[in-house]
Protein backbone atom coordinates (compact mmCIF):
# COMPACT_ATOMS: atom_id res chain seq x y z
CA UNK A 1 0.00 0.00 0.00
CA UNK A 2 1.10 3.50 -0.77
CA UNK A 3 0.65 6.00 2.42
CA UNK A 4 1.53 9.58 2.42
CA UNK A 5 2.30 11.78 5.26
CA UNK A 6 2.49 15.44 6.61
CA UNK A 7 4.71 16.68 9.31
CA UNK A 8 6.26 20.11 9.61
CA UNK A 9 10.21 21.10 10.93
CA UNK A 10 11.03 24.04 13.35
CA UNK A 11 11.86 26.73 11.23
CA UNK A 12 15.15 27.24 13.45
CA UNK A 13 15.89 23.16 13.36
CA UNK A 14 15.65 22.42 9.64
CA UNK A 15 19.52 21.44 9.28
CA UNK A 16 19.52 19.51 12.20
CA UNK A 17 16.62 17.61 10.76
CA UNK A 18 18.62 17.48 6.77
CA UNK A 19 21.52 16.12 9.25
CA UNK A 20 19.89 13.77 11.21
CA UNK A 21 18.47 12.21 8.19
CA UNK A 22 22.11 12.08 6.94
CA UNK A 23 22.71 9.52 9.37
CA UNK A 24 19.55 7.37 10.45
CA UNK A 25 20.78 4.52 12.29
CA UNK A 26 21.11 1.29 10.66
CA UNK A 27 19.18 -0.76 13.18
CA UNK A 28 15.34 1.83 12.41
CA UNK A 29 16.02 1.53 8.41
CA UNK A 30 16.57 -2.47 9.00
CA UNK A 31 13.48 -2.48 11.60
CA UNK A 32 11.37 -0.72 8.87
CA UNK A 33 12.48 -3.12 6.12
CA UNK A 34 11.03 -5.77 8.25
CA UNK A 35 7.96 -4.48 9.51
CA UNK A 36 7.16 -4.48 5.26
CA UNK A 37 8.23 -1.12 3.97
CA UNK A 38 10.17 -1.48 0.67
CA UNK A 39 10.64 2.47 0.42
CA UNK A 40 10.28 5.88 2.52
CA UNK A 41 10.26 9.20 0.87
CA UNK A 42 10.93 12.18 2.97
CA UNK A 43 10.10 16.08 0.32
CA UNK A 44 10.63 19.35 2.18
CA UNK A 45 8.60 22.89 1.04
CA UNK A 46 9.98 25.21 3.43
CA UNK A 47 9.66 23.68 6.83
CA UNK A 48 6.37 21.13 5.72
CA UNK A 49 7.45 17.49 4.94
CA UNK A 50 5.98 15.19 2.89
CA UNK A 51 6.04 11.66 3.07
CA UNK A 52 5.50 8.87 0.73
CA UNK A 53 6.07 5.27 2.02
CA UNK A 54 5.11 1.79 0.17
CA UNK A 55 4.42 -1.11 2.83
CA UNK A 56 2.43 -4.04 2.99
CA UNK A 57 0.46 -3.32 6.08
CA UNK A 58 0.55 0.73 7.19
CA UNK A 59 -0.88 -0.01 10.43
CA UNK A 60 1.30 -2.95 10.96
CA UNK A 61 4.17 -1.24 10.62
CA UNK A 62 3.39 1.42 12.87
CA UNK A 63 2.46 -1.57 15.76
CA UNK A 64 6.37 -3.12 14.73
CA UNK A 65 8.10 0.33 15.39
CA UNK A 66 5.83 1.97 18.14
CA UNK A 67 8.14 0.43 20.99
CA UNK A 68 11.34 -0.79 19.30
CA UNK A 69 13.81 1.35 21.44
CA UNK A 70 15.54 2.72 18.36
CA UNK A 71 12.76 3.79 16.58
CA UNK A 72 11.42 5.58 20.68
CA UNK A 73 14.78 7.18 20.29
CA UNK A 74 14.51 8.60 17.25
CA UNK A 75 11.16 9.77 17.32
CA UNK A 76 12.18 11.75 21.01
CA UNK A 77 14.88 13.06 18.44
CA UNK A 78 12.58 13.97 15.90
CA UNK A 79 10.32 15.65 18.66
CA UNK A 80 12.73 18.21 19.33
CA UNK A 81 12.89 18.75 15.60
CA UNK A 82 9.21 19.18 14.56
CA UNK A 83 6.14 21.30 15.13
CA UNK A 84 4.15 18.29 13.57
CA UNK A 85 5.25 14.91 14.50
CA UNK A 86 4.46 11.38 13.02
CA UNK A 87 1.60 10.04 15.40
CA UNK A 88 1.60 6.95 16.66
CA UNK A 89 -1.42 6.58 18.17
CA UNK A 90 -4.28 4.48 16.50
CA UNK A 91 -4.36 2.65 13.64
CA UNK A 92 -2.54 6.00 12.09
CA UNK A 93 -5.18 6.48 9.41
CA UNK A 94 -5.77 10.01 10.54
CA UNK A 95 -2.57 10.91 9.67
CA UNK A 96 -2.83 9.27 6.16
CA UNK A 97 -3.18 12.22 3.66
CA UNK A 98 -6.41 11.31 1.53
CA UNK A 99 -5.96 10.59 -1.86
CA UNK A 100 -7.84 13.00 -4.14
CA UNK A 101 -6.17 12.28 -7.70
CA UNK A 102 -3.97 10.18 -9.07
CA UNK A 103 -2.99 9.31 -12.88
Amino acid sequence: MRVALHTRVRADRVDAYEQAHRDVPAELTRAIRAAGCTSWTIWRSGTDLFHLLDCEDYTRLLAALETLPVNVEWQARMAGLLDVAHDYSGDGADAVLPVVWQL
